[in-house]
């Protein structure tokens, strides 16, 4: 059974995803940046709404994932409410200048997170040596790895993936991220060997807001004129779900 984990940034899409068949869903803000701590409201709210497990990323920004130390000070406040809030999992990636992985912050944050599971966000894929970047995750307590196999999307990336997962053993999950859709996934499974794919935009249509504006030429968000908003679709996230649903690896 391969498990299909979708990211979003609301709690309407999330209901769409459990709608869908979704088995996990990625909870964040600001995905246009690829992915920020949502507010402790959107996780309660949204743990209420649906029964499929909840993870949560704890980014305190925008752009590269080596932060400073108040920025990582956050980060370990955000994982202690995030677990209050009910999440099932923490989603996480801490690079030092070198973009090398951050030991000693990664052992801090798993060991708060503890009992909940930690996923290695994409800050993995850029690292400089992913299969040792691997073999430092498995041995500090990572339960899953999310990487596109270090390319621009997970099917440019297969060949690294099938070489991960194969290195993994049992000791961590790979899930395969970046432009996964219902028309490659079967062949990223099927390649790579990997029993999770991570869908986000693939999944998503643009919905149109309920305000009826008065004012055309003042933009809500001005990197948007026309003022929709993405949203998770049921419909979409049951296709990606059902091309990767009779796989058997």
């Amino acid at each position: 059974m391969i498990t299909v984990e979708v990211c979003l940034e609301d709690i309407e899409s999330a209901i769409e995803a459990q709608l869908g068949g979704a088995n996990r869903v990625e909870l964040c803000d600001n995905l246009t940046v690829g992915g920020t701590t949502p507010s402790i409201g959107l996780i309660k709210l949204v743990r209420q709404q649906i029964e499929i497990d909840l993870q949560v990323i704890v980014r305190p920004r925008g752009g590269d994932f080596c932060y400073t130390n108040l920025e990582f000070e956050v980060m370990k406040s955000d994982v202690e409410a995030i677990k209050s809030a009910g999440a099932n999992g923490i989603v996480i990636g801490t690079l030092k200048p070198d973009a090398t992985i951050d030991i000693q912050r990664t052992q801090e944050l798993v060991r708060l997170a503890e009992p909940l599971p930690v996923t290695f966000h994409r800050a993995f894929d850029h690292t400089p040596d992913p299969l040792l970047s691997l073999e430092i995750l498995a041995d500090n307590g990572i339960s899953r790895i999310l990487s596109s196999g270090q390319a621009t999307s997970a099917l440019k990336g297969v060949r690294l993936l099938k070489q991960l997962k194969k290195n993994a053993r049992d000791r961590v999950t790979i899930m395969a991220g970046g432009s996964v859709n219902s028309q490659n996934a079967p062949t990223i499974v099927n390649e790579a060997k990997v029993t999770e794919i991570h869908a986000g935009s693939s999944c998503v249509r643009l919905s149109k807001g309920n305000m009826n504006t008065h004012r055309t030429d003042i933009t809500i968000d001005h990197r948007n004129p026309i003022n929709t908003y993405p949203q998770v679709s049921a419909k979409l996230v049951q296709q990606l779900v059902q091309s990767v649903h009779k796989i058997v690896l």
